[in-house]
């Protein structure tokens, strides 16, 4: 039985984490392309050996610093190229592993820049994670160390939410987690229903 693929994105401060954990809770199979990352940098990461080539100051420890990586994005204009030619191909491997261990059903793959990136040709759906402007603001100059600055940084490098909800199959606006919750829910049962 071949595996329904659900893409899940959404802009920073939009609820997606919140979202992915409550299809686990279901029992759905989540990927997540942010931690296939953190494996890959962590020791004996995939990316480890040839990420440390391309960066050295990043290679601490037989891991990869992302602060320092982050520092080199910054300053070299050809480093993130350079840098996602040698880890895309990777991630792409991780995700393809962990469909390989699906037995069919829904699976859900949270992908920050699914639409950014062109992803979301690759899932049979997307579902957006959305919210008001003013939460978005809120919930992300909450979080430990965030400035103005880096959240409009943030914000710069991502799709426009209003362009996102134009090419998303599903939206949902997380004003709170019971609401969010009935939404995975009747999504969950909706796409059973429609490709069983």
């Amino acid at each position: 039985m071949s595996v329904f693929r659900l893409g899940l994105t959404g802009s920073i401060g939009m609820g997606k984490s919140t979202t992915a954990a409550l299809f686990a809770a279901e029992g759905i199979p989540v990927w997540d392309a942010d931690a296939a990352v953190h494996r890959l940098y962590s020791v004996g990461g995939a990316a480890v050996r040839s990420v440390g080539g391309l960066c050295p100051a990043a290679l601490h420890d037989s891991h990869i610093n992302r602060a320092a990586l982050r520092d080199w994005i910054a300053t070299d204009p050809s480093a993130l190229a350079r840098l996602e030619a040698v880890v895309h191909p990777l991630v792409a491997a991780d995700c393809e592993a962990f469909v390989a261990q699906c037995t069919g059903g829904i699976a859900v793959f949270d992908i920050p820049l699914l639409f950014e990136k062109g992803t979301e040709a690759q899932m049979d759906a997307t579902l957006l994670v959305t919210a008001p402007k003013v939460l978005q603001r809120q919930r992300v100059l909450a979080r430990p160390g965030m400035t103005e600055h880096q959240f409009a940084l943030l914000l710069s490098r991502q799709m426009p939410d209003a362009e996102k909800r134009a090419r998303a199959t599903h939206i949902v606006e997380t004003l709170s987690i019971h609401q969010t919750r009935a939404y995975v829910q009747a999504l969950i049962g909706h796409l059973r229903d429609s490709h069983a």
